[in-house]
């Protein structure tokens, strides 16, 4: 993630589940909180509802990559708290980026079309 930083702390967690806003698709829950920082902070949250390690850690990596790949999009200056449902377990890369996608737009936070390279 070359733009973002990692929300790390449990009391930033708290504060953006606490402060910010929510929106929700079938795979993911997204929190958004504007913050004072010229970047944006991505905080990834995997229940153990969803999976042992093997699974919460892959779909995390799957998260992780799908922000750093449309990263350019985000609008800076936000942190943003992704929490995956138990129904993304089983989802490929396709699915989970979609989705990302899809509550970047419900949020106003993600305005670029990603451009394939042909």
């Amino acid at each position: 993630m070359v733009f973002s930083e990692s929300l790390k702390k449990n009391k930033d967690f708290q504060y953006v589940y606490r402060k910010g806003k929510s929106f929700a698709n079938r795979y993911l829950v997204m929190y958004v909180l504007e913050n004072q920082l010229s970047g944006n902070r991505l905080g990834i949250s995997v229940s153990k509802k969803v999976g042992n390690s093997v699974v919460r850690h892959g779909l995390t990596r799957l998260l992780r990559e799908s922000y750093r790949l449309n990263e350019s999009g985000f609008l800076p200056g936000y942190d943003i708290v992704v929490v995956a449902r138990v129904s993304a377990k089983e989802k490929g890369f396709a699915e989970i980026e979609s989705a990302l996608l899809h509550l970047g737009k419900l949020h106003n936070i993600f305005h670029i079309e990603k451009i394939d390279d042909k």
